[in-house]
Parts: structure tokens; sequence; C-alpha cells
């Protein structure tokens, strides 16, 4: 039974992190028209914050489920690839798009929330290890 819980975890965690990686792409690239507007100051860089936040944390969840440990250097990895997806997105809503531009500070936004993903992983796995110590 704990067994086919835990598939059935590892699938919800894969397909959510599958769904949110696609979901980054189709908002920042196309242009949604009825949306209202938020007057928050820099609102768009808390949206990217909140993107690669949960990019990098269901990407870290699901290799932990995957691999039952959540190695440091694997993390690292998973923030360079949040950064690198970032980047894609920013090249491609200068290149392919007509209402958007790439932003440096969009950029920094999602190395901020794959940052803080970052160190909540590290503090998951740290009180883990402990709780697992003998």
């Amino acid at each position: 039974m704990l067994t086919n819980n835990l598939l059935v975890l590892k699938n919800v965690i894969f397909c959510s992190a599958i769904a949110w990686t696609t979901l980054i792409a189709f908002l920042c690239l196309v242009k949604l028209n009825n949306l209202p507007s938020i007057s928050v100051s820099s609102a768009d860089k808390y949206v990217h914050f909140t993107f690669h936040f949960v990019f990098t944390l269901l990407w870290g969840f699901y290799i932990l489920l995957n691999q039952h440990q959540l190695e440091l250097k694997k993390i690292g990895i998973l923030v360079f690839v949040s950064l690198c997806y970032g980047i894609v997105i920013e090249l491609m809503q200068e290149l392919f798009t007509t209402t958007r531009h790439a932003d440096i500070f969009d950029v920094l936004a999602n190395l901020t929330g794959a940052t803080v993903a970052f160190l909540l992983l590290v503090i998951f796995k740290n009180i883990k290890s402990k709780t697992n110590t003998p």
C-alpha cells in the first residue's frame, strides 16, 4: 500500500512539475488580452520569483521522491536549470513576440525564486537527514 501511495505521489509531483514548466512558458510568451492588470509596483518580478520558486520546489521534490535522497549538487544543478530556462524564455520573448521584451531583472527575479527554493530544499534535506539518523 505504501509503495502504491509513493508511486501515485511521484506521478502527481511529476505531472505538476511538467504542467508548471509548461505554464511558465505559456504565460511568458502568450499575450492574454482580457486579464485584469495589477497595479502593484514591479508585480512582474514577483510573478517571475514565484514561477521559478515553484519550478525548483516541484522538480526538487520529484528528484527526492525518485532517488530517495536530495544531494546538494543536484539541487544546485536544478537552480542552474531554472536559471537557463528563464534565460531561454526571456530570449524567446525578445525574438518571437511583439508584445514582450527580454529583461535582465526578470532573470534576476527568476534566480532569486530558485535560490530561495534551493535554501528551503536544503533545510528540508537537513531536517530529513536528522530525523533518519539513529
